[in-house]
């Protein structure tokens, strides 16, 4: 296909086939916004199954679910009201506004060493005037830069009294529940908490269909583990992975590339931080090759301090290679430190670290912090308890930071005074220490996952389309043919499909048209396996299976297709195991 666009063939077969197409097409559509068919929603839960088998149940993590509107002080707290914010530019000519960045990467592609994230808007507008950036569209003159927030602001409730935020991602959910779940499940690090669900950025200009949209369903895991034993007891798994990593210097160097390098030496070379990084890095290569990616066409781009988000010491970003926009970005991997558990301790005044109990009691003299419950009682009443609590829990050196820094310390809205507390020196027996866990997160796109799947199954042979999915992602499973809609074949073949509806597979009747043109269909929708229902199966008892890639064909008996095909589909089957080889000419 050299020469011809794949999106755009692939976006027509989406629209006529039940992939997906535009939202709100009948009033002209809102870039930015997309509607999966019922292909594409079926192919988006198969991904999102597969994510959730690979990331979550392997390791014995959970899953929980928040709410899309997420209060203001939230996203206060995780630094979102101030970081979530896009540079744009607007064209003085036809008015369209674009990310800066993407303006100039259009401008100036395979420059890696340009950070325009990193510059201010005067910066910017220096840059594209130097450098004579133009409008990606009419070619018109930029205009003046300035900051944009891609966070859909709302009211919550009939006032408009409290504000709320729609999510730009579902961590901070993760982050408000950790205790709960913590608690809830025994206590234990490492801990993985999954969360698969919608998010919305307002995007400046998207224009890359499925690749940057507005709402999209985001699959988002934190994994909570302790910093002083940083160690993943999974990397054994992945050690000899191998990775391509692009890296920051590299990239900053003004070249792209790519180091080969098996993960357990990436993290002892230092190249990635920590374990658990490198694991889930490793997790997503296989992850990719699953959707039906190749190695060759992955890699992982470290991106530099000045894009970094403003919670993450390093950042990974894995890219594809795909054949519109290059190399595209599937998945984001951050280590997170204890950013945004510490911040959220300090907005919410609530104790978020979890208590980590020694092998045996430390003695030793130490400063503790003593609330003066006379002074506090007639002050906090009922709340008393809870905040001299708490009190007694907090480090002294912060407690004295605060009074120095403040002149205050604020404990779930209360501001505790220097002479409502005392320190004294005293001989402490210890227990255990508080630990503020340190966070790495894998963070990926259901439906550019949806559309990276379908580029990389397209193929044509001849004049055919035939999308080759892996055979555990495709949609429609099977599809069921009488070689002729009469003289009972029909009913044998309604029979096959109701016994494989009872087994819980994705089945489909068709007897309209030929027999080859319904075998082109189920190919150009990405069926794995068909069968037909002809005259021998009256007198034998058996059906033709066919093969979607090589169109080979086998014969077994009707009553064995259940099994055979649960076994084919999971890939513990080949084709060639399905039955006796069934003599064809070769499809035109």
């Amino acid at each position: 296909m050299d020469g011809v666009d794949k999106y755009d063939l692939l976006s027509d077969l989406a629209k006529r086939r039940g992939y997906f197409w535009p939202s709100f097409e009948i009033y002209g559509g809102v870039s930015g916004y997309l509607d999966l068919g019922p292909l594409g929603t079926r192919l988006k839960r198969r991904i999102e199954d597969l994510w959730l088998q690979l990331f979550v149940q392997q390791h014995r993590f959970v899953v929980v679910s928040n709410p899309v509107i997420t209060p203001e002080q939230v996203f206060a707290a995780s630094g979102h009201l101030e970081s979530f914010k896009d540079l744009m530019t607007t064209c003085g000519n036809c008015g369209r506004h674009f990310k800066a960045d993407l303006a100039v990467s259009e401008a100036m592609p395979g420059r890696t060493d340009i950070a325009i994230e990193a510059m201010t808007p005067g910066q910017v507008d220096s840059f594209v005037k130097e450098n004579n950036i133009r409008c990606p569209e009419c070619g018109g003159q930029l205009g003046t830069t300035e900051y944009f927030s891609t966070m859909f602001k709302t009211n919550i409730g009939p006032y408009g009294d409290v504000i709320g935020y729609g999510r730009p991602e579902a961590a901070q959910g993760m982050f408000t529940d950790f205790k709960r779940v913590y608690d809830a499940t025994r206590e234990k690090l490492p801990i993985g908490i999954a969360q698969i669900g919608t998010v919305m950025r307002n995007e400046i200009s998207p224009r890359q269909g499925p690749i940057r949209l507005r709402e999209f369903t985001i699959m988002e895991m934190e994994i909570f583990f302790d910093p002083s034993e940083p160690r993943c007891p999974f990397l054994d798994r992945v050690k000899n992975v191998e990775l391509s990593l692009l890296s920051a210097k590299t990239r900053e160097a003004g070249n792209n590339d790519v180091d080969l390098v098996m993960t357990e030496e990436a993290v002892r070379n230092g190249q990635i931080s920590n374990e658990w990084l490198a694991y889930f890095m490793a997790v997503s290569t296989n992850f990719a090759r699953c959707l039906g990616i190749p190695h060759e066409k992955q890699r992982f781009e470290e991106k530099m301090a000045s894009e970094r988000a403003h919670y993450s010491t390093q950042t990974y970003d894995h890219q594809i290679l795909l054949d519109r926009w290059g190399w595209v970005e599937i998945a984001g991997h951050a280590y997170r430190t204890d950013f945004d558990l510490t911040a959220h301790m300090k907005h919410s005044g609530v104790d978020l670290s979890i208590f980590k109990s020694f092998s045996e009691p430390i003695e030793r003299r130490a400063v503790v912090v003593i609330p003066q419950e006379s002074k506090l009682g007639p002050i906090l009443r009922e709340k008393t308890r809870a905040i001299v609590d708490e009190i007694a829990q907090r480090n002294p050196e912060e407690v004295r930071k605060a009074f120095d820094t403040n002149g205050y310390l604020e404990i779930r809205g209360f501001k505790l005074q220097p002479d409502q507390v005392r320190f004294e020196e005293r001989n402490t027996r210890e227990s255990g220490k508080h630990v503020v866990p340190h966070v790495v997160e894998p963070s990926y796109g259901a439906e550019r996952l949806v559309y990276s799947a379908l580029e990389y199954a397209y193929t044509r042979v001849d004049d055919r389309v035939i999308l080759r999915l892996p055979r555990s992602l495709a949609p429609m499973q099977i599809m069921v043919f009488p070689l002729m809609p009469k003289d009972g074949l029909d009913e044998t073949a309604m029979q096959l499909v109701d016994t494989l509806v009872l087994h819980k597979f994705d089945v489909e009747y068709d007897e309209s048209g030929t027999i080859g043109r319904r075998y082109a269909r189920a190919d150009e929708i990405g069926v794995p396996l068909t069968v037909t229902v002809d005259y021998q199966t009256k007198n034998e008892g058996t059906v033709t299976l066919r093969d979607r890639d090589t169109w080979a064909q086998v014969r077994n008996d009707l009553r064995t297709i259940p099994e055979l095909a649960r076994g084919f589909l999971a890939g513990q089957l080949s084709f060639t195991q399905l039955g006796t080889p069934v003599e064809t000419k070769l499809e035109k």
